[in-house]
């Protein structure tokens, strides 16, 4: 009779959603800076060691909550897109840095320093701690899928995105 319990009360926590840490927020007030995170779907992924093309600015008028954050979009097929499942198109780590991750911390993710990787939004704080990822992303991706259990639910960071200002989302 035990391992019956046992056995429902597994299948019960196996249902529920993974607990989800903090989603960065900056001054904006927005997730990712105000910017249309299903919009990354579209862009050209330039290759590995060049900059990515800068991400879509969201508007104020098309929000969506998630993870206790507001998210802006550009249009109002991409919120629909995002309602449908919001966990394909958020970014992994709740918006925090990848590499910053792998290395075990939370620091802020850069709107527009990102890459999608196994259908999966990630993004990282600097052009030079992009280089540094993108020199194993495998491995740092796993280092990183590694790391978050243990600082998930840690507070989200409190810094600044550095040399980033963002003009999203747009308030129209």
């Amino acid at each position: 009779m035990t391992r019956f319990f046992l056995a429902a009360a597994t299948a019960m926590t196996l249902g529920l959603p993974a607990f989800a840490g903090e989603q960065y927020i900056d001054e904006t007030g927005f997730a990712v800076s105000g910017y249309d995170v299903v919009a990354y779907r579209d862009l050209a992924s330039n290759a590995i060691g060049t900059q990515q093309t800068a991400g879509v600015a969201g508007r104020a008028s098309i929000t969506a909550e998630y993870n206790d954050a507001t998210f802006a979009f550009s249009t109002k097929e991409n919120r629909a897109k995002f309602l449908e499942s919001p966990e394909l198109y958020a970014p992994q780590y709740d918006g925090h840095c990848a590499y910053g991750v792998s290395k075990g911390g939370k620091v802020p993710g850069n709107p527009n320093l990102w890459r999608i990787v196994d259908d999966k939004l990630y993004l990282n704080i600097t052009t030079v701690v992009t280089g540094f990822w993108e020199e194993d992303i495998p491995g740092n991706i796993n280092l990183a899928n590694g790391n978050w259990p243990g600082i998930e639910g840690n507070d989200a960071s409190g810094n600044k995105i550095p040399n980033f200002t963002s003009t999203a989302p747009d308030k129209g």
